[in-house]
């Protein structure tokens, strides 16, 4: 635990490994999990295919559980 799933348009590998050291650092500095417990993977998303995929079947039933949701801060 825990395990960060990102799903964004596709980007090239170098730019994920920095996403995901970054994401890796947050976590271990402020989430305070053991470096072992932390999974994370990217799963590519055509822009085409975003609003319903993502949107309509993740985003909006997932609502009241986003601490952002469309660059909107909701908490």
């Amino acid at each position: 635990m825990p395990y960060i799933q990102i799903k964004a348009y596709p980007k090239d590998e170098k730019i994920k490994a920095k996403v995901a050291e970054r994401i890796n650092e947050v976590f271990l500095e402020e989430w305070g999990c053991a470096p072992e417990a932390i999974s994370l993977s990217f799963e590519e998303v055509d822009p085409s295919d975003w609003e319903d995929q993502v949107v309509k079947k993740e985003l909006e039933p997932q609502k009241d559980k986003l601490h952002i949701f469309n660059g909107k801060k909701q908490y």
